[in-house]
């Protein structure tokens, strides 16, 4: 069933992403060489619950974390452990909380000091493709519509986009329908309606597509090694221009000052 919230929902929903972007924006002033994933891990838990919300990840399906830490050449659901930060390292962090009965979800991928040029590059097509999707997220439009825009971008940059993880609906359920993937074809998958919010994520990779998981049945990894980059906005879907709810803005300002 896909819920089309009301637009006090889409408030509620708001200040719950908002509460990630806060929580991301003081990650983004901790992260850097020598730091460990689940140090970071601990500082977000303890923000989000000093600002009166709980960790929307931790023990959700298991998950040990408040936060998925996923450096180089993990995708997703990295699980933050003693690996201490290196020079050169990505790493995309992606963090949920719930606020008044409603979920937010938002990841942002970090650089650790000096980056390679080619693996910039990946960020900002990434965080591109984002923005291409988010473009599609209208009333009218399909969920293909939004997986197209991604893989055209992404695609055209000789990057690949992982096929088996996708964005989702969301609201007083983490993960709720409908599932947006970040590949498809226009005009196919679910119709968009307004007041539907969803989170998109683009996952892309440098190199080939293909994933693998690890024994601790979490860890996502590219099976050649290479690294890969995840941004995830959530949006309410509206008539004319998708009403972006979480904000990398303030994620922004504070990188600018480091």
């Amino acid at each position: 069933m896909i819920f089309i919230k009301t637009e006090e929902e889409v408030e509620l929903i708001r200040q719950s992403n908002l509460l990630v972007s806060r929580t991301h924006a003081m990650l983004a002033g901790e992260i850097k060489e020598g730091v460990s994933t689940l140090f970071l891990d601990k500082l977000a838990e303890e923000f989000i619950r000093d600002n009166g919300g709980t960790p929307g990840f931790l023990h959700y399906n298991g998950f040990p974390n408040t936060l998925c830490v996923s450096v180089n050449d993990v995708v997703v659901h990295g699980i933050p452990s003693g690996y201490l930060l290196r020079n050169g390292d990505i790493v995309s962090v992606d963090c949920g909380a719930v606020l008044n009965g409603y979920n937010g979800d938002s990841c942002y991928t970090f650089e650790v000091g000096e980056v390679k040029p080619k693996i910039k590059a990946l960020l900002q097509c990434t965080k591109e493709c984002l923005y291409k999707g988010i473009e599609k997220a209208i009333v009218g439009n399909t969920t293909g519509d939004i997986g197209n825009a991604i893989q055209t971008h992404a695609e055209s940059h000789g990057y690949s986009v992982v096929r088996e993880l996708v964005g989702h609906g969301i609201g007083k359920q983490l993960h709720e329908e409908p599932e947006v993937p970040n590949y498809g074809r226009s005009g196919k998958g679910v119709k968009l309606r307004e007041l539907m919010t969803i989170a998109i994520e683009p996952m892309i990779n440098l190199g080939r597509k293909d994933i693998f998981q690890e024994r601790d049945h979490w860890t996502i990894k590219t099976t050649d090694g290479k690294p890969s980059a995840h941004f995830e906005h959530t949006v309410a879907v509206r008539k004319d221009k998708a009403e972006i709810l979480s904000d990398f803005s303030i994620i922004e300002e504070v990188l600018k000052k480091k």
